[in-house]
């Protein structure tokens, strides 16, 4: 029996009672689902100009002449977003035993502009995602988000965390003190590797990720998004973080992988190039392309690129994701494309890729997994699922 198949970036949709365990000053401001005419349900957030659609939340198998942004009514979403046990069953039916949750209408309070009212809602938040994964938490894993108004309260978020049972922690690109190649953040980033939960930088979840100057036509504006997350990595590895903390481990999320070589690469040229244009006293022992390689996990879905590069970067930082339930998903056809996206790969590199990578990080016991999600083991190998 080969390791069963774990997707490590899928998502939640939120339901309305999310925050109901706000702490009472925040109680009449949490995220709110309003309907409008000939647009559907969307989420108000109070403070923010533009509300989320829910049109494309929760997309996931439906063909692309039927996705649209609105119109959508928040019942007939996905259910498996806010009903654990019907979770269960989505992932039973696209051949996955197991799935690192991450936050939907989460990723955009991100950018909210007040840090007390992203606290209040990312507590309540990490609260009701403790719950909800409760249901089955040997398949689900919750990832918590922190709001970052300061180091030391990053900490005590980490702490909370943990003591909730989540798995990770979704950071917000943009934090309030500094950034965070800055000294400042030392002790936070020790304080994660001794608490053992990985540090996640999504897509969308920073000013930079959404205000990015996009010409020609709306779609042009997708394919951009990944940039964030590159910006987030360099700095951590030109800003010497691994230099100083070389336990650390970083998951760059739902940003593709394929260009990671090339990424590597340019890293490499410009530090021996131009090094001296790093400030006084903040030296790299190692080629930034080997901090990347040991400290980072990139997490992708559909990019069989990621898979035919496999020999020029370290796969053991490769993880596979469905998305699911967000329109960009492979769900339900997930094992369908694994079998021709990776049809090249070694068992041994599939195994890793779909299954050991994240186990590893995620304290996964793959033998317990399997026995409760019998009929995902062995995708991992043969590419095909229940």
């Amino acid at each position: 029996m080969r390791p069963p198949v774990i997707s490590a970036d899928s998502h939640v949709t939120e339901p309305p009672h999310a925050w109901d365990d706000v702490e009472p000053a925040f109680r009449d401001r949490v995220p709110r689902v309003h309907h409008v005419e000939s647009a559907g349900d969307v989420y108000v957030i109070d403070g923010m100009k533009t509300p989320v659609p829910l049109g494309i939340v929760a997309a996931a198998g439906k063909p692309p002449e039927q996705i649209r942004m609105m119109g959508t009514r928040f019942e007939e979403l996905h259910r498996g977003g806010w009903d654990p046990a019907a979770r269960l069953l989505d992932q039973d039916r696209d051949g996955v035993a197991a799935e690192v949750i991450y936050p939907t209408v989460g990723m955009v309070l991100c950018n909210h502009p007040d840090p007390d009212y992203k606290k209040a809602c990312f507590d309540a938040y990490n609260r009701w995602i403790a719950a909800y994964c409760a249901h089955a938490p040997a398949r689900l894993l919750g990832v918590g988000q922190t709001a970052m108004r300061t180091p030391e309260e990053g900490i005590r978020d980490l702490e909370a965390m943990a003591a909730l049972g989540l798995r990770g922690v979704m950071m917000p690109a943009n934090p309030v003190v500094a950034d965070y190649d800055a000294p400042e953040y030392d002790e936070f980033w020790e304080a994660a590797i001794e608490i053992g939960l990985p540090l996640a930088f999504h897509i969308l979840t920073g000013r930079d990720f959404v205000t990015a100057t996009r010409r020609g036509p709306k779609m042009n504006g997708f394919l951009g998004v990944i940039r964030g997350c590159q910006d987030i990595m360099g700095m951590l590895v030109l800003g010497g973080v691994f230099e100083r903390h070389p336990r650390l481990r970083v998951v760059c999320v739902e940003a593709d992988a394929g260009w990671v070589p090339h990424f590597m690469y340019r890293m490499d040229h410009a530090w021996k190039r131009h090094r001296n244009w790093l400030p006084a006293g903040q030296e790299l022992t190692r080629l930034p392309s080997e901090w990347f390689a040991s400290g980072i996990y990139t997490t992708f879905q559909d990019d069989w690129v990621a898979f035919r590069s496999v020999d020029m970067l370290d796969w053991h930082r490769l993880l596979w994701a469905n998305d699911f339930p967000h329109s960009d998903s492979t769900w339900p056809w997930s094992q369908q494309m694994l079998a021709e996206h990776g049809a090249a790969l070694t068992s041994e590199q599939r195994e890793a890729i779909l299954s050991r990578n994240a186990a590893e990080l995620y304290r996964i016991d793959l033998d317990a997994l399997a026995r409760l999600a019998p009929g995902a083991a062995g995708a991992a190998a043969t590419g095909h699922g229940a």
